[in-house]
């Protein structure tokens, strides 16, 4: 399996700069659904941890470009 490519980048949920991911195929498939588009490729995913204890994430959707492409924001569910 390969890396996911990680970037630096604002967080508007977190409002401080947080490590985004790519999505892998199954978070994108959701989010096609969810969105009604035929590609979600330019959407990364904060990865940023809320809770240490819990480990639970922010998972807050953002673009390369844009740092609120959503309002309200949008979050991943896990999906497992």
């Amino acid at each position: 399996m390969a890396t996911q490519r990680t970037t630096r980048e604002f967080c508007w949920t977190c409002d401080s700069e947080q490590q985004h991911r790519q999505l892998n195929k199954a978070e994108q498939e959701e989010l096609k659904k969810r969105l009604g588009r035929v590609s979600v490729s330019e959407f990364r995913l904060c990865v940023n941890v809320l809770d240490p204890d819990t480990g639970k994430q922010c998972r807050n959707l953002r673009t390369g470009w844009d740092k609120k492409p959503f309002t309200p924001p949008i979050k991943m569910p896990l999906i497992e």
